[in-house]
């Protein structure tokens, strides 16, 4: 039997795991968009995997005026509609969706509650869930307060029988004042370990992995602090817009909405110490701890450490036109709100004091991907001085969250040859090779905890707070200080001030390429995989707005640049335009195989994201490939009517006294 099969048994699958505990599970907010898109599609999935146990049920609660059978009808429709998995297993619908009822009624009502408290009764008794009850709150935090007390006046609370449980969605807070606020109303109704404040990011299994990763692999948990770790880079791209979501997003901004939840909830995973033992407690106290170890900025650390972002006008990566940020519906023409941000913090603990930690998120970026890459210190090159090394590329451990799910480890190997000569290589994880579990939406596993009480993934009401206070002097210093917006083009990698952050301390962002995306460069059309996996990790990139002047005629060459977005002019020594490059088109090849220098200038004519080949990596492609310099002397020869024998002839001079050297 493969890792993550299940037993077939009656028309559901029973898995090794244990079912969770019997509950009833009531849903607020039953009619709307959360529970067609995420959670019957969850719930849906733990009954196919044999971890919804026979005593259960639903009961959903809204204004909709939906009977039980016409709700059911509903759900009938969205799950078939929204379900991840490859196969839809109607006999286990059928088995669920038995077990969904529903009330309606407004959140003040108090007859709508009793009717509720009726109904609870009636399914605790017909289904034997030990008076449990799971209160999820799929709803805007402003009600939170108004359906527990709600809940209380209908007696609910003062039962005695089975446990009671909430999960409130976020998000939780606008600011630290709202969080604190918040947290003072649900407290007067609920208990902590009654309250389970819920981020699906935390659902996915990279996400979990970390740990397991961290504790329970000897060879990289030694590592793991200021003496190896020379920075850690976590960034989360979407290539969404708004999505019609303009009203709640200017209340909410990348800050809010990414950063201050998900984001500093992971980094709390990754750099939290080892836990006594994997209890909820014992876990959620570790990740205090180290967000309380994180830097607070005053004004002046905001500035320096923090970037913004809005997307203008652009197009998404196959071509389509698409509006800026301002442009989107229900959004002020004049709006401030950042939908990209990059931020520098520093944790001020034994274990991590002097690492940079780069955060980055944004909307309309190039592609959709979530990844932290931990990058190792390099090790001294002095053994390699007499060798054709000219530098040590840096080895980077890197989690890949989504949307493909894996770890890599990148490092340095001695390519083929008589000669000591290096390039990276990489050993890579992937969840779906691995394992034949079906694809998730990230809530499974956080109701199955909830259900049996385990609070290891969600927050606890001092983690909550720790992370607004981290993020309060960020929204105060930025919104004393508008912004210059738009900043970046839709579909680009984001604002240049971004890559200066992180460049000014000698350091460049990792972009993550897939063979598919570089094999649509023309250069590269039709090459063999080990060149596209060996460029995919030789590729730095580089983002220049409107006007940056990239190579200056005259310089010595020590770059090839390719386009990945944007267009360039290459003009001569009056000015005059000779050319203008394009998506897919490259430059600067000519200096670098000649030694010679540059016979232009290349300016950016709009926002340019472009890949840097380095000399020393470029050399080594055309040593092992010579059908690759035949397609670039092809093209520089149309371009700029170069000899071929020249610059074969240069080239082998130049190698040779590289290699006496």
């Amino acid at each position: 039997m493969t890792q993550g099969s299940s037993v077939l048994s009656g028309g559901r699958m029973h898995s090794p795991q244990s079912p969770a505990e019997p509950c009833v599970m009531v849903i607020f907010g039953a009619s709307g968009d959360l529970t067609k898109r995420l959670l019957v599609p969850a719930l849906y999935n733990l009954a196919c995997d044999g971890l919804l146990p026979d005593q259960f049920a639903i009961a959903g609660v809204a204004m909709d005026e939906f009977t039980t059978e016409s709700f059911r009808e509903k759900m009938s429709h969205d799950v078939r509609q929204f379900s991840t998995r490859k196969e839809f297993d109607a006999e286990t619908w059928d088995w669920l969706c038995s077990r969904i009822y529903y009330t309606p009624g407004k959140f003040d009502d108090d007859a709508a509650f009793a009717r509720l408290a009726e109904l609870v009764a009636q399914l605790d008794q017909q289904y034997q869930t030990s008076g449990n009850v799971l209160f999820y709150m799929a709803t805007p935090p402003s009600v939170f307060g108004l359906i527990s007390d709600s809940l209380d006046k209908a007696g609910f609370k003062t039962s005695s029988d089975g446990w009671k449980r909430i999960i409130v969605e976020k998000p939780f807070g606008t600011d630290l004042p709202s969080a604190l606020a918040l947290n003072r109303e649900i407290l007067k109704y609920w208990t902590e370990d009654q309250i389970y404040r819920i981020d699906h990011y935390l659902g996915k299994e990279t996400v979990q992995n970390i740990i397991a990763f961290r504790f329970s692999n000897g060879m990289f948990e030694p590592l793991w602090n200021r003496n190896f770790v020379d920075h850690i880079q976590f960034s989360v791209a979407e290539a969404v817009g708004v999505e019609g979501r303009g009203a709640y997003y200017d209340k909410s901004g990348v800050l809010r909405d990414m950063m201050q939840n998900h984001m500093f909830q992971m980094l709390a995973y990754l750099c939290m110490e080892p836990p006594i033992s994997f209890a909820p407690e014992a876990v959620r106290n570790e990740k205090s701890k180290v967000l309380e170890a994180v830097r607070i900025m005053d004004a002046d650390a905001v500035r320096a450490n923090t970037v913004r972002g809005q997307y203008g006008p652009g197009s998404t990566a196959d071509g389509k036109a698409v509006p800026g940020y301002r442009e989107e519906p229900s959004v002020p023409p004049n709006s401030n709100t950042e939908t990209f941000a990059a931020v520098k913090l520093f944790i001020d603990n034994w274990r991590w004091l002097g690492v940079p930690i780069y955060l980055r998120s944004g909307k309309r970026l190039w592609k959709r991907g979530t990844e932290i890459v931990v990058q190792l210190k390099n090790p001294p090159d002095v053994v390699f001085r007499g060798t054709p090394v000219e530098s040590l590329e840096p080895n980077r451990l890197i989690f890949h969250i989504q949307p493909d799910q894996g770890i890599e480890l990148r490092f340095q190997a001695k390519t083929p040859g008589p000669e000591m000569a290096l390039q990276s290589v990489n050993m890579r994880f992937d969840y779906s090779q691995a394992f034949t579990a079906s694809r998730a939406v990230g809530y499974e596993v956080l109701i199955y905890n909830c259900m049996n009480g385990d609070a290891t993934l969600f927050s606890r009401t001092d983690l909550v707070e720790t992370a607004w206070r981290i993020a309060q002097p960020m929204l105060d210093a930025w919104k004393n200080e508008p912004a210059d917006f738009p900043n970046y083009a839709a579909g680009s990698w984001g604002p240049k001030p971004a890559f200066e952050l992180i460049e000014r301390d000698g350091r460049k962002w990792v972009e993550l390429l897939n063979r598919e995306s570089l094999a649509r460069v023309p250069l590269f059309e039709g090459a063999d995989p080990v060149l596209l996996a060996s460029l995919i990790m030789a590729l730095k990139p580089v983002v220049f707005q409107p006007g940056d002047e990239v190579v200056r005629r005259g310089e010595i060459g020590r770059e090839l640049y390719l386009i990945s977005r944007g267009e360039v002019d290459v003009t001569d020594a009056t000015g005059a335009v000779l050319a203008t490059l394009g998506e897919g088109n490259f430059f600067g090849e000519i200096s670098l195989l000649t030694s010679a220098p540059r016979n232009a200038t290349v300016r950016a004519k709009s926002h340019c994201d472009l890949f840097v080949l380095e000399k020393s990596d470029f050399a080594r492609v055309l040593r092992d490939r010579p059908h690759f310099l035949k397609t670039i002397m092809e093209i520089a020869q149309g371009r700029y009517n170069v000899s071929a024998d020249e610059v074969l002839s240069d080239h082998a001079a130049a190698h040779a006294e590289s290699h006496s050297a």
